[in-house]
């Protein structure tokens, strides 16, 4: 196993590359069918509570809302299209009453490029090939459990809100949007 699939060797404070999504309420069922369908998309292996024990150290969690209050994470290991596995995590940010919930499925940068995921010079970390994998899972994920906006992109969450695009994608994106609209989900890729 190489280090992009250990979790005490990231870098987490760098961000993540990451598929945000805007579930459209604040219902726990709401958050824990999206949960769900993310986790199954991803093909995420195991589900753990700390980041500073590898998983062989710690118990195993449920993958449930109330894991991910408990221990403000669940993190696990995917595989990558090019096979490496690495590290990922599942975060949410709870928007109580006036807006609804996001959750997150991100990799740290450094797994990324422990894989030999490749980034864009420049000032954001872009990746054509992380945002079309992250895409397929929001796609995939939207099947199974309807959301209101998918972000793509590095450290993406709450860049935008459904609302706000009211199911117009922007002309210009600097990330990856994925909107629901005519019954299906479309995918905007980075085009600036």
């Amino acid at each position: 196993m190489t280090y992009a699939a250990l979790f005490r060797h990231q870098f987490w404070g760098e961000g993540t590359y990451e598929l945000a999504i805007e579930v459209g309420s604040s219902d726990d069922a709401d958050l824990q069918a999206v949960l769900d369908a993310v986790w199954g998309a991803a093909g995420v292996r195991g589900c753990y509570g700390h980041r500073d024990r590898e998983p062989e150290e710690q118990e195993a969690v449920p993958c449930s809302v109330v894991s991910l209050e408990e221990f403000g994470q669940l993190l696990g290991r995917v595989r990558l299209p090019s096979g490496e596995l690495v590290v990922c995590e599942v975060t949410a940010v709870r928007g109580g009453d006036d807006s609804g919930d996001w959750l997150d499925l991100g990799v740290p940068l450094s797994a990324l490029r422990q894989a030999g995921v490749t980034f864009e010079d420049g000032p954001y970390h872009r990746s054509a090939a992380a945002d079309d994998w992250l895409a397929v899972i929001g796609l995939d994920a939207f099947r199974r459990a309807p959301f209101s906006l998918g972000l793509v992109g590095w450290s993406v969450s709450g860049l935008a809100d459904a609302g706000t695009l009211d199911g117009v994608l922007p002309a210009k994106r600097g990330m990856g949007y994925l909107l629901p609209g005519g019954g299906g989900l479309r995918y905007g890729a980075v085009n600036d």
